[in-house]
């Protein structure tokens, strides 16, 4: 019986009970939070009267976002001034009724608005309070400003990555934000800990994530490289490799898969040549043994190379768009992406990338309109109508 099998009717959500207070804008926080939405947390978005960044990017649809709701959906939505006295001690109040706070703010914001740990911490001894910023809360660079792509050149990790490109000499563009997906993830962990730990102590505490520090445990061989004054050894070059139609990715990851390969493409023979029997001289001669790879694919369709390289156990891939990656029948029997609703109609998001068989682990289905829960929830915690709110921004971290 697969997984989805087993999942099936399960109601139960793993963090039901919890309320998370989620001040974060762009992507880093607002994924992290979604995450704890997603795994039944009652997630509170505090904006702004014109709401956040990630409201008008597209695409839009009747003025309704939906890369704003794959980061957002399942959060209830609040509007509050955090530089008025009223929209502090509403969140003072918030706070004394919370299980976990979110924020990306740059250092120093919330501690100028009153609102930082250390001011919540009488209000709410058990409240597990998560900062994510560029550099760390405390430090030389704790204040510059951040966002994912100067994380990505700051980390070392473009540099990095251009040592694995022949012949150019130009870092490459940034258009994935690498940064905010991992260090929202890692704000999850630390928060889920963080909650476990509280079963022990009855305590919340501080948790200061770090963008740079997030980037850096991408580079595992090249962090350790930089340690040494060894030149490091040539690696495997995992590119594109030419097909009649188009490309594949092959990746040789053991002597197995070495063989196997070498059985497809008709070159058996170089199992035992000297220049490619085994990993070092591999790794010495890759370009040459690739070039033997894609004499026997440039005479084969892509989707040929795929039937052959799979039945002989080779891992390889065709290079899809994220458009053909999502009508993979894979993610379909994965129940990967479910459908929610907002203003403008409904909308694919993905789903957390991991089934529980005793948890529903999948999204909400509807995105909260701006301020849709203002009133309910000022009213739960003994405050009137809201004052007038005056529109503002505050800087966040990514």
């Amino acid at each position: 019986m697969h997984l989805p099998d087993k999942h099936e009717g399960t109601t139960t959500k793993a963090f039901a009970g919890l309320r998370v207070l989620d001040f974060s804008t762009t992507i880093a926080g607002p994924h992290c939070a979604r995450m704890l939405a997603d795994m039944g947390a009652e997630v509170i978005k505090i904006e702004s009267d014109g709401g956040e960044t990630m409201r008008t990017r597209p695409p839009l649809r009747n003025g309704c976002s939906t890369v704003f709701g794959q980061l957002n959906v399942g959060k209830k939505s609040v509007v509050l001034d955090l530089k008025s006295e009223d929209g502090r001690e509403a969140v003072r109040r918030l706070a004394g009724t919370a299980d976990v706070l979110v924020e990306n703010f740059r250092p120093g914001v919330m501690r100028r608005l009153r609102l930082d740990d250390d001011s919540l911490r009488p209000v709410n001894p058990r409240l597990i309070y998560c900062s994510i910023s560029g550099y760390g809360q405390t430090g030389p660079s704790a204040e510059l400003p951040a966002y994912a792509p100067v994380i990505h050149a700051a980390s070392g990790y473009d540099m990095a990555h251009l040592a694995y490109q022949p012949g150019r000499n130009r870092p490459d563009y940034c258009g994935i934000y690498h940064a905010d997906v991992v260090t929202g993830t890692y704000g999850f962990g630390a928060i889920a800990s963080a909650l476990y730990q509280r079963t022990v102590t009855g305590l919340g505490q501080h948790i200061d994530v770090s963008m740079l520090e997030s980037m850096l445990t991408l580079t595992v061989i090249e962090l350790q490289n930089a340690q040494f004054p060894v030149k490091p050894p040539p690696r495997p070059m995992f590119g594109p490799t030419e097909t009649a139609n188009g490309y594949v990715m092959i990746t040789i990851a053991s002597e197995k898969t070495f063989q196997a390969l070498m059985g497809v493409i008709g070159r058996g023979e170089w199992i035992s040549d000297p220049r490619f029997s085994t990993y070092a001289s591999r790794r010495d001669n890759w370009a040459d043994m690739m070039d033997g790879v894609e004499a026997w694919s440039r005479q084969r369709s892509t989707d040929g190379c795929l039937a052959a390289l799979s039945a002989a156990g080779v891992p390889a891939s065709a290079y899809r768009t994220i458009k053909e990656a999502l009508a993979d029948p894979q993610l379909a029997h994965r129940q990967a992406l479910s459908s929610v609703q907002d203003g403008g109609g409904s909308f694919r998001v993905i789903n957390l990338p991991f089934r529980m068989t005793g948890a529903d682990t999948t999204p909400g289905k509807s995105m909260a309109e701006l301020g849709e829960h203002t009133r309910e929830l000022r009213e739960e915690i003994g405050l009137g109508a809201a004052a007038s709110i005056p529109s503002g921004k505050t800087e966040a971290a990514g």
